[in-house]
């Protein structure tokens, strides 16, 4: 199914180290409700009946319900709503946005003790705001829980410790998604962004976690010279065609704008057995780090 990317602004309750919206949050105005109704009524017209809520962060925004409720009587059968999960905590609001028509609670936890994701947020306290709030939406029946995580250097060494509390918390699918190296994590590069050759034995074992639990998981942003014995989880296969509204602009073939723009495959990779359905790494990554850690898969 189509899905429409809606980037409801850029206001946030975190200041995240590795945000990649990085310093929009003072630069950028969001769109205006008229703005964003009409972007729904849009794509609703080109028979897109799936839409996600985005920033940002989407529940700092007075309307969201609205907006919500608005898809819903528009006839979007699919509704998330991507969040750090922290107005979650409220037992309250998470009635009210599953009322007004959430369908998937997509949150954000990037570590598996309040210590490390507080860190990487930079708010104290906001670990246990989105673990409560996962666990009010999972209380709650027929709410699909998509769970993100995104890796970076302070976490990666914990990315099974990470997994095994998303299976605990009863999430039905989590991404592990190699931190897009741009916004915040350009600016703090070297303190944000691992070598991903160091990362990825640990995105396995996060990923068997979640194999061994039976729920679906993916690695998001990691070339398949770095997923073998897990190319089935390699997120890429599995994001459905979307368009993205963001900043005044429209894209409206995001698989084509990553593969063109936002990753990197070198002359190198021409070789390899994943060519034609790699997309590769980000590129900012091999800007700063070069191409030598992405070595061709053999053709058999």
């Amino acid at each position: 199914m189509k899905r429409l990317d809606l980037k409801v602004g850029y206001a946030c309750n975190n200041m995240c180290r590795h945000c990649a919206q990085g310093s929009k949050r003072s630069t950028l105005a969001g769109p205006s409700s008229e703005e964003l109704r009409h972007q729904m009524e849009e794509a609703c017209k080109r028979g897109i009946k799936s839409v996600v809520f985005t920033g940002g962060e989407p529940t700092v925004r007075p309307d969201l319900l609205e907006l919500v409720r608005q898809a819903k009587d528009m006839g979007y059968r699919e509704i998330q709503i991507q969040t750090n999960g922290r107005r979650f905590a409220s037992p309250a609001f998470t009635r009210a946005a599953i009322n007004s028509g959430m369908t998937e609670f997509s949150p954000a936890l990037n570590g598996h003790i309040p210590a490390l994701h507080d860190y990487l947020a930079q708010v104290p306290g906001a670990w246990r705001q989105t673990v409560r709030g996962i666990m009010n939406v999972r209380e709650c029946s027929g709410i699909k829980i998509i769970s993100n995580t995104v890796i970076t250097k302070p976490n990666y060494r914990f990315a099974d410790r990470i997994a095994r509390l998303l299976v605990s918390l009863g999430v039905d699918q989590f991404q592990l998604a190699f931190v897009h190296p741009c916004g915040s994590a350009w600016t703090n590069f070297d303190a944000i962004v691992p070598f991903i050759s160091l990362a990825t034995p640990h995105i396995h074992k996060g990923l068997q976690v979640g194999l061994d639990a039976g729920l679906h998981v993916m690695a998001e942003a990691m070339p398949y010279c770095h997923m073998q014995g897990y190319e089935d989880q390699v997120s890429e296969l599995y994001i459905p065609p979307s368009d993205v509204y963001e900043a005044g602009t429209k894209i409206k073939d995001w698989e084509k704008w990553r593969i063109q723009e936002g990753k990197w495959k070198g002359d190198s990779c021409k070789t390899c057995r994943y060519y034609q359905i790699c997309e590769g790494p980000w590129r900012e990554y091999v800007e700063r780090r070069g191409p030598s850690e992405f070595i061709p898969v053999p053709v058999q």
